[in-house]
């Protein structure tokens, strides 16, 4: 009997024993499962800017987008600019790996790659319906990922504003003489555009422009559209407000992630991040779209602004300055010229439609 006793107890204890070590080998495999990865993502935008910041499809939505989607696998902590390094610097601390991600527009980097601009808009360019399909399904998406190779990161759309206002000025503009001297706050393209045409263009961060403007270091100033513009108190600074958005008809955000960071992640969490991206973009610009009439009105009746289009012969020379100035950038660089090739045969095929489509439909809509 203490024989078989003996027997039965080392069985069990050997059962045990081989559960146990069964148990503590699964352990860390469930634990690699469930464990988090955290980001910082720094931002060119100023604390709780609508849009840029926070709300309705903007870079702190789009964490905690992707913190439910993953169940708290992927984490992001966001700094909006000046929390931990300046508005502009975030591409730099990208590509030196100091930080996981950024979220800007592409057209800021324009100095140090000029292809980067067209991911963003270009001016007299495509609609947010033609610029999106470019992205998506003619090819844009790809040629961001070669541009910003080089730099170690990859790009993704993160929001979208739609057509963009001229801007604020002092003085109205009614020839095209007016602009000449202009100093006036306007980035990417549309600062080369201006340029030739005489305007002194500066790049200023979000947060700067209205002090800029109110104490006359500048004397126009380009920013968003007419609730962020209101928000920013523009309208105490400058009365006229040109509508026409030349240049910027489709302005896209970016995220950009550093490649290694992007490349440790799994294959569900990278597919996240990408339907993430398209969410917020979605959901931007459709609240862009709720809330820039009321805003147009209270400006126009309640604030004394001004507001009306360029006329058309300034217009027209601003079309004919954008086109030279991206012939000449794009001669001047293999890479340049392939994006540029790529947005514009697009472009030839999508005007076609859009005018059929929705340029009818707006004629007709709108009566003009």
């Amino acid at each position: 009997m203490e024989r078989r006793s003996f027997i039965k107890a080392g069985i069990k204890a050997g059962l045990a024993g081989t559960v146990g070590a069964t148990a503590a080998l699964a352990a860390p495999t469930v634990a690699r499962a469930q464990s988090s990865i955290t980001w910082k993502m720094t931002n060119a935008y100023g604390p709780n800017a609508p849009f840029y910041v926070v709300g309705p499809g903007s870079p702190t939505d789009m964490a905690k987008k992707l913190e439910t989607m993953s169940g708290g696998r992927l984490k992001i902590q966001h700094f909006a600019a000046g929390e931990l390094i300046p508005a502009l610097e975030g591409f730099d601390a990208v590509a030196a790996g100091t930080v996981e991600s950024n979220a800007a527009n592409s057209y800021f980097w324009s100095g140090k790659v000029f292809a980067a601009q067209y991911f963003t808009t270009v001016p007299f360019g495509m609609s947010f319906q033609g610029h999106m399909a470019w992205l998506y399904h003619g090819g844009g998406m790809e040629l961001w990922q070669e541009v910003y190779k080089p730099f170690n990161m990859v790009a993704f759309p993160m929001n979208n504003t739609g057509v963009q206002m001229t801007g604020w000025f002092r003085k109205p503009v009614e020839t095209v003489e007016d602009l000449k001297g202009l100093r006036m706050r306007i980035p990417g393209l549309a600062g080369k555009v201006y340029g030739q045409l005489g305007v002194d263009a500066r790049l200023l961060p979000g947060g700067e422009i209205f002090p800029a403007l109110e104490r006359g270091v500048i004397d126009a100033a380009e920013f968003v559209g007419p609730f962020q513009d209101r928000r920013l108190g523009l309208q105490k600074a400058a009365k006229f407000y040109h509508t026409t958005g030349w240049h910027e008809p489709a302005t896209t955000g970016e995220l950009i992630i550093g490649l290694a960071a992007w490349e440790k992640l799994p294959a569900d969490l990278k597919e996240m991040v990408k339907v993430a991206s398209m969410a917020c973009v979605l959901e931007s610009l459709t609240w862009s779209e709720a809330v820039n009439g009321e805003a147009l009105t209270e400006l126009v009746e309640k604030d004394g602004v001004t507001a009306k289009p360029l006329p058309d012969a300034v217009i027209a020379r601003l079309k004919e300055a954008t086109y030279d100035t991206l012939a000449a950038e794009a001669a001047k660089d293999p890479l340049t010229k392939k994006v540029h090739d790529s947005y514009m045969g697009f472009k030839k095929k999508h005007d076609k439609w859009a005018k059929l489509s929705e340029g009818a439909f707006q004629s007709a809509a709108l009566g003009s």
